[in-house]
């Protein structure tokens, strides 16, 4: 870039920030925000409900848990400064965490509240996500990524705190990189001042917010704990923030409502139910390492303590599955269904069992509900092949198509089994082509392959006028297989041409190359 575009480019920018500032409602000052209210808005609704999917689902073996986090969290809200449409949900997730999506949607794990001891340490917790949502910390993040990146997002993002993130074909888009986005120093203040005053005008002992972070602390130096997987890889605890709360808390009177027993009361079904979750998360372990028979009496001891929990019953169908143990899997599968009928990956794992099994029926509304809840690569690409043995073409092609946006396998397979179908009537959209003059003036074609399947019977259409002005139609093949990734150059015979408008070049055929 030369020194004048490079001072133009600056300037433009320059004026697009200043006239992007808007005054924070929750600060008063003057923030860079490109993101309107109502792209917030879209944001969270279009993507809370998958996002909680993608991290265990909703909790709901203790509905009256979700109703009395409700209410704590409406309580704050109702004294933010900016009004959104909030929701909060708890989640069936070991793994210690919170976050916020724009808009004010608020999600809380049930890792994180079993290591709470008040409502007042569960109002900071809410409070500090309100916050972020009031003061739009996500959009402001958003919007310094598009200046510098020219339009595109630029977010920091860290491993998902979930088994099943991995699975949503969204996880590397703009709301898994705001749910997991590490905040800045500032807006971590922010959110832990503005958050205090929060609970202090609902009626909270602001003490609260100074017990939680002297946790936070204090679990930091335990570099092993599950906490850095979650709420400190995206909130991360310092002394700094702790000191600011004491001082800023010093500023209220230590009253206001505590709530141990009531939170107390409320986490009691939960706490209960602890034992049961740590025997599954073992249970998830031993599965990791292949130990079948230690996963399956892992899950029969958490299904003896809480037989209510649907993921129970899933680590038994993957266990059965893993073992190729179909009809027992299946069953573990449809229990966990029986149980909480609102998760994805049961419906996933069942559809696929009965996808291999080619029960196409029953696996197309199985996995038709999933995608419902989550969209998954695995399920696009099994209603891909239900859709291709019932010769329903334009079906299949647009499941695969769908599939081949994931990473890994099933993008590949995805790619593949679409390329099939749709590469002998659409060549072109596979294949690249590049037409050109060498020294002589001969036409010369470059033929390049950027799939990651490998490609054969590829014929080349040349549309050209001959030296008499008569325009003529020929042919030429590539010999062989074009690998993937590979390109090669086909020598036309053609010319010698004065210039490129004397010719036209497109691809006429190509297959998969088995």
């Amino acid at each position: 870039m030369n020194l004048n575009l490079r001072q133009t480019w600056l300037a433009a920018a320059l004026a697009a920030a200043l006239a992007a500032c808007a005054t924070n409602p929750v600060t008063g000052k003057k923030d860079l925000m490109l993101v309107g209210e109502g792209e917030e808005l879209s944001i969270g609704q279009q993507n809370y409900a998958p996002m909680r999917q993608s991290e265990g689902g909703d909790y709901v073996m203790d509905p009256a848990l979700t109703s009395y986090v409700q209410k704590v969290g409406n309580r704050l809200a109702a004294v933010s400064d900016r009004k959104l449409p909030y929701e909060f949900q708890v989640l069936n997730n070991s793994v210690p965490n919170a976050w916020a999506l724009p808009g004010g949607k608020i999600a809380v794990n049930r890792g994180l509240l079993t290591a709470l001891k008040s409502e007042s340490e569960l109002a900071a917790v809410l409070g500090h996500e309100i916050v972020h949502a009031a003061a739009g910390h996500s959009a402001q993040q958003m919007s310094r990524g598009m200046l510098v990146q020219g339009g595109l997002l630029a977010a920091q993002v860290v491993s998902s705190s979930s088994a099943y993130g991995d699975l949503y074909m969204a996880g590397a888009g703009v709301a898994s990189q705001l749910v997991t986005q590490k905040y800045g120093r500032s807006a971590e203040l922010e959110a832990d001042h503005y958050g205090i005053d929060y609970m202090v005008r609902a009626g909270y002992n602001p003490q609260g917010a100074v017990s939680l972070q002297e946790t936070f602390v204090r679990m930091s130096h335990d570099k092993s704990s599950s906490w850095f997987e979650g709420l400190f890889a995206s909130h991360p605890p310092s002394q700094e923030r702790l000191d600011a709360n004491r001082r800023h808390a010093a500023k209220f009177p230590a009253t206001g409502e505590v709530g141990v027993e009531a939170f107390a009361a409320a986490m009691a079904g939960t706490m209960k139910a602890k034992p049961a979750f740590e025997a599954y998360e073992e249970g998830r372990k031993a599965l990791d390492q292949k130990n079948f028979d230690l996963a399956l009496t892992k899950a029969d001891q958490a299904i003896k303590l809480a037989p209510g929990e649907g993921h129970f019953y899933a680590l038994k169908g993957d266990a059965f599955l893993l073992q190729k143990k179909y009809p027992q899997a299946t069953q573990a599968y449809t229990d966990a269904i029986s149980h909480n009928d609102g998760f994805f990956y049961y419906y996933l794992q069942r559809g696929l069992i009965e996808n291999k099994q080619k029960q196409d029926g029953l696996a197309k509304s199985d996995l038709e509900t999933s995608v419902k809840l989550m969209p998954t690569g695995g399920a696009y690409y099994a209603l891909g092949n239900i859709a291709a043995r019932a010769n329903d073409v334009g079906a299949a092609k647009k499941y695969y198509s769908v599939a081949a946006g994931s990473e890994g396998e099933i993008g590949q397979a995805a790619t593949r089994e679409l390329m099939k179908l749709d590469l002998p009537d659409n060549p072109g959209k596979y294949i690249r082509t590049q037409a050109g003059l060498d020294g002589s003036g001969m036409l010369v074609v470059a033929v390049g392959n950027p799939t990651n399947v490998p490609v054969t019977g590829i014929t080349i259409a040349i549309q050209y006028v001959d030296a008499q002005g008569q325009t003529r139609e020929v042919q030429r093949k590539l010999n062989g297989t074009l690998a993937a990734g590979q390109q090669s150059q086909v020598s036309t015979g053609l010319g010698p041409f004065q210039s490129n408008e004397q010719f036209r070049v497109a691809l006429a055929s190509a297959r998969i190359a088995e």
